[in-house]
C-alpha cells in the first residue's frame, strides 16, 4: 500500500512528461496516496524494571502470591489433559514424578478456573503444588505455556525458580498479526517460518500473505497455480502457523487486469480451492492500488458475496473473508452515500471484514478514522497500520518503537489489527514485539518499556549495541515521520560547551564500535539484513568523532592541523552515495557532523581573512589543472591556500617578482600552505593539480 514515492518524485521532476503517461498508461498514480503529516510526535511510556520477568505481551493481570518459589530446574510431570501440546514444552524437562504441570482447556476447565469467555483467554497459576495452565479454547491454552515460556526464560527465574504467581489472561482484540503485503523483495521461505514462530511465541494469531511483488498472488499470474516449489512452501507455511496457532490468511490481488466475466471468476473460484488443498482456511481479497474497471465497488460486492455462497459457506471449515478496498484511506475515499465503502455498508456480507490503514497511507491509529470509517461499512474496520513498512523509503530501517496507536480501542472499534513490515524480515520483529504487545492489552501498553524489552529479547547477547542503533534509526526522513535519537543533545560552535563536547564524543566513540560489537549476535539473519546500515552506522561515528576532533583543535588555534584534518573528514562522493542508501542518524547525528563541518569552515575562514563566510559548497571548490596565478594586493603580508584534500601531491606554490623572477617556492605539507608575502613579489603562482578550497590575502 505503500510505495518508493520519493524516487518517483524524483525521478518525474528529472522526466515529467515520461513518467506521468506511464502513471496513467499503467495501473495507479501512487504518487496521489502519500501526503502524511511531517509532525514528529513525542513518545510516551518509560522503562520499567518487571522485578525482572519479562512478558510480552504484558497481561491483563499478573499478582505475585508471596516470597516462596518452586524449582523446575530438574522437569516437571507434564499432564496434558487434552493431548495437545506435548510439542510445546520443549523449554523445560519432563519427568516421571516431581511437580505438575497440567493443562486443560474449553467450557468445564474455563469455569472451573475462572477464565474470561474469550477467545485466546487463559489463567495461569503457579503453586507449591502445581502449575496449572486453563484456556477458553486450545488458543487460550497454548498462550498460557507461553506465557510459562516466558516466566522461565526472565532473569528472575534464571535457574528455574518460579516465583509463586497467578495470571489471569486475555485478548482486547480478536485478530492480531502480520500483513505481508509491501512492495519490493517478498521474504525469504526461511525468514517467513522464523516470523511465524516469533507470531506464536507473542501471541499474535493471524497471518496474511500478500507480498505485492509474488506474481501468483498478484498479476500477471493470480489466475493459475502456483510451481510445485511454492506450493510446497505454502504448505510448509501453513503448517507452520498450525504448531503457532496462527491463522494463514492467502491474500489473492486480481484487481490490476481483471475482467468482470465468468471465465475470470471461474479462474478466481478454481484458485481458492487449489489453496484450500494446499491447507489454508482463510482468504483474502485484495483490490488496493488499482485502477481502471477493478475499481467497480459493485462488482467487487457482487464478487464478494457470490464467492461467500460459492465457497466460503460450503467449506464449514472457512474463516470469514478479508477485503481490502481500493478505498482504503480517508485520503482519497469518497465519503458520499455512493462511495465504494458506503456501498460495500449497505450491499457486503456483514461477516466480510474490511481492511483501513487510516486517515492516510502511514498514519496513526485514532478513534476519529475508525469511526469514519466504522459508520459507512457498518461493521467494525480491520485496521492495516503501514509500519514498519518501507517501501516507500528503502534507504531506512525502521528500529524505533511502536506507539502512535490510541490506547483506548477496544473490539467494538476494531475487528483486528495488521502490521505491513519492512522487507527486512528479521529487522521487522523489534517493531512487531510492541503491536503484539499492543494489540494484546491496548489500555497497558508501554512504549519505551517494549521498546527496551524487545532490544533485550531480539540481541540478548548485544542489546547495549544494538539499542546504540536502533535510537539512531528510527525516521523515514518524509512521509511517517518518527521520533529519533531522543537521548542525543546536539549544540553548535556558538553553543558548545565542554560537558556538551564530552557527551557527543562519548556517542561518537560508543557509534563505532557497534558494527563490531553487533558481529557477535547470534541471530544471523537478522544480522544479513542489518549489516548494510551498520557498517554506514560505523562510519558515522567515525566522522562525528574526527569533527569533534577537528573543532578541539580550532578551539586551540592550530590553523594547519586543523585545516588538515578537516579536509580529511570531508565525505567523498563515494561517501555519500554509500550513506544515502544506508541512512541512519538522520535526524540529528548527521544534521550535526554537516552542520558541525559548515560551522568550522565558516570560522576558521573568517578567523584567516576577516571576511564572511557563505557556508561552503561543492561548487565553490575550483579543480586547479596546470597554472593558476593570483594578484597579490599592496597591502598583504601573508599567504594563505586552502585545499581541498590532502595530502596534496605534484603540487607547489610561489611567489613571483614583478620580472617573473621566483621569490619564494613552497612545496605543500598536507591540504595548507601559509607563507609570508617576500618584498616584491606580486602573484601567487599554483602550479600542479589540486582541489582549491581558498587562496586567503591578509595584512
Amino acid at each position: 500500500m505503500s510505495l518508493m514515492t520519493r524516487i518517483l518524485a524524483m525521478l518525474i521532476a528529472v522526466f515529467p512528461m515520461t513518467l506521468v503517461m506511464n502513471a496513467q498508461d499503467d495501473e495507479f498514480d501512487l504518487l496521489l496516496q502519500r501526503s502524511e503529516s511531517q509532525n514528529i510526535k513525542s513518545i510516551s511510556g518509560e522503562r520499567l524494571t518487571n522485578r525482572g520477568i519479562v512478558l510480552n505481551p504484558v497481561p491483563q493481570h499478573i499478582a505475585f502470591m508471596d516470597e516462596g518459589y518452586v524449582d523446575i530446574s530438574k522437569g516437571i510431570v507434564f499432564v496434558d489433559v487434552k493431548g495437545k501440546f506435548r510439542a510445546d514444552l520443549d523449554f523445560v524437562p519432563k519427568v516421571e514424578k516431581g511437580l505438575k504441570l497440567i493443562v486443560d482447556y474449553g467450557s468445564k476447565a474455563a469455569e472451573k478456573h475462572n477464565v474470561e469467555k474469550l477467545p485466546g483467554a487463559y489463567v495461569l497459576n503457579v503453586t507449591a503444588r502445581a502449575i496449572m495452565i486453563a484456556g477458553y479454547d486450545e488458543q487460550g491454552a497454548f498462550y498460557g505455556i507461553q506465557t510459562l515460556r516466558q516466566l522461565v526464560e526472565s532473569p528472575a527465574c534464571a535457574g528455574g525458580k518460579l516465583p509463586f504467581v497467578s495470571v489471569s489472561d486475555w485478548p482486547d482484540l480478536r485478530y492480531r498479526g502480520v500483513v505481508e503485503g509491501f512492495y519490493g523483495e517478498p521474504w525469504s521461505h526461511q525468514v517467513r517460518l522464523s516470523l511465524i514462530d516469533f507470531y506464536g511465541r507473542n501471541k499474535m494469531n493471524c497471518y496474511i500473505y500478500g507480498p505485492k511483488d509474488d506474481p501468483y498472488h498478484s498479476s500477471p499470474s493470480w489466475r493459475f497455480p502456483y510451481p510445485e516449489k511454492q506450493a510446497s512452501e505454502i504448505k510448509e507455511l501453513v503448517a507452520a502457523c498450525k504448531r503457532n496457532r496462527v491463522d494463514f490468511i492467502w491474500a489473492i490481488h486480481p484487481g490490476k487486469d481483471i475482467k468482470w466475466n465468468e471465465e475470470d471468476y471461474k479462474f478466481l473460484l478454481n484458485k481458492f480451492i487449489l489453496m484450500y488443498y494446499l491447507g489454508v482456511r482463510s482468504f483474502a481479497l485484495f483490490f488496493d492500488d488499482i485502477s481502471g474497471e477493478g475499481t467497480d465497488p459493485v462488482r467487487q460486492v457482487d464478487l464478494v458475496n457470490r464467492l461467500n455462497a460459492d465457497f466460503i459457506s460450503i467449506k464449514k471449515d472457512v474463516k470469514p473473508l478479508i477485503l481490502c478496498p481500493t478505498d482504503y484511506s480517508k485520503l482519497w475515499a469518497d465519503p458520499s452515500p455512493e462511495g465504494s465503502l458506503s456501498i460495500y455498508g449497505r450491499t457486503m456480507d456483514p461477516s466480510v471484514k474490511i481492511l483501513w490503514t487510516g486517515d492516510f497511507v502511514c498514519s496513526d491509529l485514532t478513534k476519529e478514522t475508525m469511526t469514519w470509517v466504522n459508520d459507512r461499512i457498518r461493521r467494525p474496520g480491520f485496521y492495516w497500520w503501514n509500519y514498519p513498512v518501507t517501501d516507500y523509503a528503502r534507504h531506512i530501517l525502521m528500529q524505533g518503537p511502536v506507539y502512535g496507536l490510541d490506547g483506548t480501542m477496544t473490539s467494538e472499534d476494531l475487528a483486528g489489527f495488521v502490521s505491513n513490515p519492512m522487507e527486512h524480515g528479521e529487522a521487522s520483529k523489534l517493531a512487531l514485539y510492541g503491536v503484539a504487545d499492543y494489540t494484546w492489552n491496548v489500555g497497558a501498553y508501554n512504549p519505551i518499556d517494549n521498546w527496551e524489552r524487545g532490544l533485550e529479547e531480539l540481541a540478548p547477547e548485544v542489546k547495549d549495541a544494538y539499542r546504540t542503533f536502533a535510537i539512531h534509526s528510527c525516521d523515514t526522513e518524509t512521509g511517517y515521520r518518527r521520533v529519533e535519537s531522543w537521548e542525543t543533545e546536539t549544540f553548535t560552535v556558538e553553543s558548545y560547551s565542554d560537558e556538551k563536547y564530552a557527551a557527543m564524543l562519548e556517542e561518537f566513540k560508543r557509534i563505532e564500535t557497534v558494527p563490531d560489537v553487533m558481529a557477535r549476535c547470534s541471530n544471523k539473519m537478522l544480522l544479513e539484513e542489518l549489516r548494510p546500515w551498520l557498517v554506514e552506522f560505523g562510519k558515522l561515528g567515525l566522522r562525528g568523532r574526527k569533527a569533534l576532533e577537528c573543532l578541539k583543535i580550532l578551539r586551540e588555534g592550530d590553523h594547519k592541523a586543523f585545516w588538515n584534518s578537516y579536509v580529511c573528514n570531508l565525505m567523498t562522493d563515494a561517501d555519500r552515495q554509500a550513506y544515502n542508501a544506508h541512512k541512519s542518524g538522520t535526524q540529528k547525528l548527521q544534521p550535526f557532523y554537516e552542520n558541525l563541518m559548515n560551522d568550522m569552515a565558516a570560522a576558521f575562514y573568517e578567523e584567516l581573512s576577516g571576511k564572511a563566510f557563505l557556508r561552503p559548497d561543492t561548487s565553490i571548490f575550483m579543480k586547479l589543472k596546470g597554472k593558476a596565478e593570483y594578484q597579490i594586493p599592496a597591502d598583504a603580508e601573508r599567504c594563505v591556500v586552502l585545499f581541498k584534500s590532502a595530502p596534496v601531491e605534484n603540487t607547489v606554490v610561489r611567489q613571483l617578482g614583478s620580472d617573473g623572477s621566483l621569490i619564494v617556492e613552497i612545496v605543500p605539507d598536507g591540504a595548507f600552505v601559509s607563507m609570508d608575502i617576500k618584498d616584491g613579489a606580486v602573484i601567487a603562482d599554483i602550479l600542479g593539480e589540486a582541489d582549491i578550497f581558498e587562496v586567503i590575502f591578509t595584512n
